[in-house]
């Protein structure tokens, strides 16, 4: 079924009004990454927050300095979100060399690093000017654990965590979002070349064709089958001893 996003758009702009003056934060701080996700949330958070700041934060990879940075301020200029630029690759690079010279750092590791310390600025800035830190991430990411756990995955609201990926860009679509965010390939920028779909060995339209009820083939099925459990620890509160 269809959402209606006159409806969607009016329901998730009070949500985010609501989650302010509950938590008597005065603002918000998001991650602009230049992509679909931050592009809605950043809309949204704009239209109900006029202290809403995006940061752009490039770390390491080139596209993250061309692509991913002029789409990013394309997006803040079109809906007037104001924006800031802070550069993490001196940070990270720091961040290896000091781990480095006492560990073997594994690639996952420090493919994890640049979501890590993005979410470590959003949260320093939060805390400095009294905002709240939206989250980013969508249904479809979250179903397969298509984030970094304490990285991305690690906000204090999203107005988007029940969207699909295709309903995502339906409800930019309907907003007029730049061509740029449309047509981009998703990616997490994390390194050069990758995409969100050949990192997962599988399409948004597969996996949200199973997440809305429709159907897919029966492998597609098993390797959606098999990141969701495999990324179960990412969705579920950290475990505690119960006595």
């Amino acid at each position: 079924m269809s959402r209606d996003y006159e409806i969607e758009l009016e329901n998730r702009v009070a949500f985010i009004k609501r989650v302010l003056a509950e938590s008597g934060a005065s603002g918000i701080v998001y991650g602009n990454s230049g992509g679909k996700d931050s592009a809605l949330v950043g809309i949204l958070c704009k239209k109900a927050c006029e202290d809403t700041l995006g940061l752009i934060m490039p770390c390491a990879t080139k596209r993250n300095y061309v692509e991913d940075m002029e789409d990013a301020l394309t997006v803040a200029k079109e809906y007037g979100i104001k924006t800031e630029v802070v550069d993490l690759t001196p940070l990270k690079k720091l961040f290896v060399e000091t781990l480095g010279e006492r560990f073997s750092l594994q690639e996952v590791a420090l493919h994890n690093l640049a979501p890590r310390l993005r979410m470590t600025t959003l949260y320093a800035v939060a805390a400095s000017q009294n905002r709240l830190v939206a989250g980013t991430g969508n249904r479809s990411e979250g179903y397969v654990g298509y984030f970094t756990k304490w990285g991305d995955g690690a906000y204090d609201f999203n107005p988007i965590a029940d969207l699909t990926v295709t309903e995502v860009y339906q409800f930019l679509d309907f907003l007029g979002a730049p061509e740029c965010i449309m047509k981009k390939a998703p990616s997490a920028g994390l390194f050069d070349g990758q995409t969100d779909e050949g990192e997962m060995g599988l399409t948004y339209k597969e996996l949200d064709s199973f997440l809305l009820g429709g159907t897919v083939r029966s492998e597609v099925l098993e390797a959606i089958e098999r990141l969701h459990k495999r990324s179960e620890h990412k969705r579920r509160p950290p475990l505690v001893y119960g006595g």
